[in-house]
């Protein structure tokens, strides 16, 4: 959001993740993202709030983030020479405006066939045990990447084109041409 112009604040929702049940991908990232928008919200009821929520989603099931480097490795060899999908719900909420509006995008994802050598290698850095399906498209993890179909930021972590269209349609931001930036409300993100 930042690299789009955007100021914001960041105020992590007290949301557990655990508590929600798997209702399939698109409902279930969907309604974390409101979640968490809205548990923000009520602390900060006239701000523009954000939530989002993201997962990855291989074989009908759903990889979190991997909690040793067995696990690790077992994930980059589920996902090597395969395509997957990451799943983002993202909710923008107002309590003062009495705004509510919850989506969620879908890219599709294919890895490159990993060799034993280069699975070991990304699992021996610190980058895959704090990402959902163990990998970050946007560092060290974007070598394994051979095609995408659909949003880059939606794999990033929130699908910026999709937000940004809805904060325009909804006259929540509009450019600012003579100043390069956006004139907003204000507007907090609950990740």
């Amino acid at each position: 959001m930042e690299n789009a112009g955007l100021e914001f604040s960041v105020f992590p929702s007290r949301i557990r993740e655990a508590d929600f049940a798997l209702s399939g991908p698109r409902d279930y990232v969907k309604t974390l993202a409101e979640a968490k928008a809205c548990d923000v919200a009520d602390t900060y009821p006239d701000a523009w709030v954000i939530g989002a929520d993201s997962i990855v989603w291989a074989d009908d099931h759903m990889l979190e983030k991997p909690r040793s480097v067995a696990a690790a490795k077992t994930m980059m060899a589920r996902l090597s020479n395969r395509t997957h999908f990451v799943f983002t719900g993202y909710s923008v909420v107002c309590r003062q405006a009495r705004h509510l509006y919850s989506d969620a995008a879908k890219t599709a994802v294919t890895f490159k066939r990993l060799s034993q050598a280069e699975i070991d290698w990304y699992t021996a850095t610190a980058e895959p045990y704090d990402k959902a399906g163990g990998y970050a498209i946007q560092g060290l993890g974007s070598f394994m990447i051979q095609t995408i179909n659909g949003s880059y930021t939606n794999v990033v972590g929130l699908p910026l084109c999709e937000v940004m269209n809805h904060l325009m349609e909804a006259d929540i931001i509009t450019p600012d041409p003579g100043k390069a930036n956006w004139r907003n409300r204000t507007a907090v993100n609950a990740p």
